[in-house]
């Protein structure tokens, strides 16, 4: 199937009608026209996915000034906006410096999830809107959305920026640029069609890296979010003791929840980088992981509860049985090995060697996208002791690429070898059961009389088809 196909789309309801003649262009097919350029499509969809995100985010604040006025937001209208827009510039992963405090760096993963979903929701109303049928044109309708909801987000950093805080412009644009191609790219794409239909587009060899690759992390993500959780459920004395230290009455409590819920991608990541062993850390000269943790006075926040609380040198050994460690490593083998079974069962290769290679770019790449969300999971928390919090992308990218990359590797080419010997042997099951004709002595080794071949009808049947 070419990337190319045509895929057909409902009618817009507030475009011009069908024509009723082919433009010759598609095959002979008619061709639904757009009611305006794509440009202007992508903007109008740009300015919708920004206003409701802003829209949400402005009702938030806005509730938390009413019940909660000691928490900072501002004072007057005026301050509640700047403070919606600098949220919906963080939703976006977008950093900001405080005078006298330094950078802040450390930003909640899970508010990326509205942007997200809202420019998803414009990128498949711009292929509908602007009439794009092909998927290869797909890519002009994400940019087409992405080019002016960069230059919106520059113009919020710019006007929400104030003598306190000010956002990094560069990276408000660059942030919500990528984000809005990424996104807006996914949602235009699905609005052409289903997932299953683009999956089967990419060819057999890359579908099975990528699957594998996806296999690994949500095996990684599960085991993270155990874990967290786990944390959290054994500490959960400190927990309730930090909420009621913040005594935030019932709007602060309810802004606090939704905190805490938005730093949960974080936590995971924050997991995730502990089960690989390099752990993170929550300021500088601390460390948290299986062998050991060394760490120091945290912020009041509830979600922090959950770290190990004692305080003392380097290479303390973490409570709790001495087993959870031995678990806790072991875990991400569990990923690399799933990682390389599943690149080889939906694409084998006759060739042992192949099949390990294979699973070691699998695996590769569940490492560097480890290394990747472990990058942005962490960050300052300005200048002084917590400049360095959460875990560094280079060690984990690097660990978890050794670890699963060569866990993978392994994996695929033992279960490769099962697939080749259980075809073999079905083959074999197969095969007429009598005497066989001997070979024909004046034909080279690997070769076969074709005289009686019925005129070039024999059929000869893949043995590597198999399981297909």
């Amino acid at each position: 199937m070419s990337v190319s196909a045509e895929v057909p789309l409902a009618p817009d309801p507030q475009g011009p009608p069908e024509p009723s003649a082919s433009d010759g262009s598609d095959g002979g097919k008619p061709r639904q026209r757009p009611a305006r350029p794509l440009v202007v499509t992508g903007g109008i969809a740009a300015l919708a996915a920004a206003a409701s995100g802003l829209a949400v985010l402005v009702t938030l604040t806005a509730i938390g000034w009413i019940t909660a006025p000691h928490v900072g937001i501002g004072t007057g209208l005026g301050g509640v906006l700047r403070t919606a827009a600098m949220l919906w510039l963080v939703a976006h992963h977008v950093g900001f410096t405080v005078r006298g405090a330094g950078r802040i760096g450390l930003l909640p993963l899970g508010l990326v999830l509205l942007p997200g979903a809202l420019l998803a929701m414009a990128g498949r109303w711009v292929v509908r809107a602007g009439a794009v049928t092909r998927l290869r044109h797909v890519g002009y309708a994400a940019i087409a959305l992405a080019f002016p909801y960069a230059l919106l987000a520059g113009a919020l950093a710019v006007a929400s920026g104030t003598s306190v805080a000010a956002p990094s412009l560069l990276q408000a644009v660059i942030a919500a640029f990528l984000l809005a191609l990424v996104a807006g790219g996914l949602g235009a794409a699905r609005g052409l069609a289903p997932w299953s239909q683009l999956a089967s587009l990419m060819p057999a060899r890359p579908r099975s890296i990528v699957m594998g690759m996806l296999g690994s992390a949500a095996l990684l993500a599960a085991a993270g979010a155990v874990l967290a959780g786990a944390s959290l459920a054994v500490h959960l004395p400190e927990v309730k003791a930090a909420s009621d230290a913040l005594a935030p009455g019932v709007g602060g409590a309810a802004l606090l929840l939704l905190a805490q819920l938005a730093y949960i991608p974080n936590a995971i990541i924050w997991a995730v980088a502990y089960t690989l062993g390099p752990g993170f850390a929550f300021g500088t000269g601390t460390v948290v992981a299986p062998t050991g943790s060394a760490l120091g006075v945290v912020p009041v926040f509830p979600m922090l509860a959950a770290l190990p609380t004692g305080i003392g040198p380097a290479g303390a050994r973490p409570g709790g049985p001495g087993w959870v460690p031995i678990v806790v490593l072991a875990l991400p083998y569990l990923a690399g090995i799933f990682a390389g079974v599943v690149t080889v069962r939906i694409t084998p290769t006759p060739v042992i060697e192949a099949a390990a290679l294979w699973g070691f770019a699998a695996g590769t790449a569940a490492g560097l996208l480890a290394g990747l969300a472990a990058a942005f999971a962490g960050g300052p928390l300005g200048n002084g002791r917590l400049a360095s919090v959460g875990p560094s992308g280079f060690q984990v990218g690097l660990v978890a690429i050794l670890e699963l990359g060569i866990t993978a590797a392994l994996s695929a080419a033992a279960a490769n070898w099962l697939i080749l010997r259980r075809a073999q042997s079905r083959l074999r099951e197969a095969a007429p059961v009598g005497p066989q004709p001997p070979p024909d002595p004046l034909l080279p080794p690997g070769q076969r009389d074709e005289t009686d071949d019925a005129g070039g009808h024999r059929i000869y049947v893949n043995p590597w088809g198999a399981d297909e």
